[in-house]
């Protein structure tokens, strides 16, 4: 039927090989690593560690550079086909490594914009940007282990408190080392892959509100309101367009059945690994 041609080419349209679709992925989070030092250098006077200014403009670098593309790379890692047969443990390593690193950037782009805050005699946490940051971090720091109530295996004597447990250090410990138990990695799994996401979408939203607030301030005594549209405004708002694009590629990437990983047991998996000659 007509109707069933269509759906056929449309679906056609969209299956976008993962490998190329990483590249462009890839070239546009580097884009927008471009696009926010670019804006900080040439329109907001540079960078230095004095407490000024320019120290807070290490802030929306270290945010959209850790917080957008590296997690956002390390959310993806598992998609790419070469991670789908033989040793797992190179790219746990690299996922952990990322995910490591994104938290490391994101911390000293906090540090950066208390300590402006702090010398300037400016007060912290009063905008809704600045909660919805906090937020996000301290999603991305702190996510529940196991959900009260949820019986415990005896024989595996494995202690979980009900506590709060790091993201990252409660993914390296229940996917990257090799003593973990089975059920406890297939019950952390989709907690896991469900904040990723969440944390993704939420560091995009605090980026591009940020970006918002940083141009009120900025031109709101300027020669040029944000209101005339001056070239800065532009120019920052298609930083924040592209890296809303980001991150809606990179969830859409995370949600396409054919890019996840089959499960070890599955046929499908064994169909990779004997097209792989694993």
């Amino acid at each position: 039927s007509l109707a069933h041609r269509c759906h056929h080419r449309s679906t056609a349209m969209l299956d976008v090989p993962f490998l190329p679709f990483c590249a462009f992925l890839g070239t546009l989070g580097l884009l927008c690593v471009a696009m926010v030092g670019t804006w900080c250098q040439h329109w907001r006077g540079g960078f230095s560690l004095d407490g000024g200014s320019r120290t807070f403009n290490w802030h929306p670098v270290l945010m959209v550079m850790g917080l957008v593309v590296l997690y956002g790379a390390a959310a993806l890692v598992y998609r790419i086909p070469n991670t789908w047969s033989g040793p797992k443990l190179p790219w746990k390593v690299l996922h952990g490594s990322l995910a490591l690193g994104a938290f490391i950037l994101t911390v000293l782009g906090l540090a950066a914009v208390f300590r402006f805050h702090n010398s300037q005699g400016t007060p912290n946490m009063y905008s809704l940007h600045s909660w919805m940051g906090l937020g996000t971090v301290l999603l991305f720091s702190c996510q529940v282990g196991t959900p009260p109530g949820y019986p415990i295996p005896p024989s595996s004597r494995v202690f979980l408190p009900h506590l709060l447990f790091p993201q990252w250090a409660a993914g390296f410990g229940a996917f990257l080392l090799p003593w973990a138990p089975a059920w406890l990695r297939a019950l952390y799994k989709p907690i896991h892959v469900f904040f990723g996401s969440t944390i993704l979408m939420l560091s995009v939203a605090s980026c591009v509100s940020g970006i918002n607030e940083k141009l009120f301030f900025s031109l709101k005594n300027g020669t040029m309101q944000y209101k005339l549209l001056p070239a800065e405004a532009v120019f920052a708002n298609t930083l924040g367009l592209l890296i809303l694009v980001f991150g809606v590629l990179v969830v859409a990437a995370l949600a396409r059945p054919s890019w996840k990983r089959p499960d070890s047991d599955s046929p499908d998996s064994r169909q990779v690994r004997d097209v792989l000659g694993g």
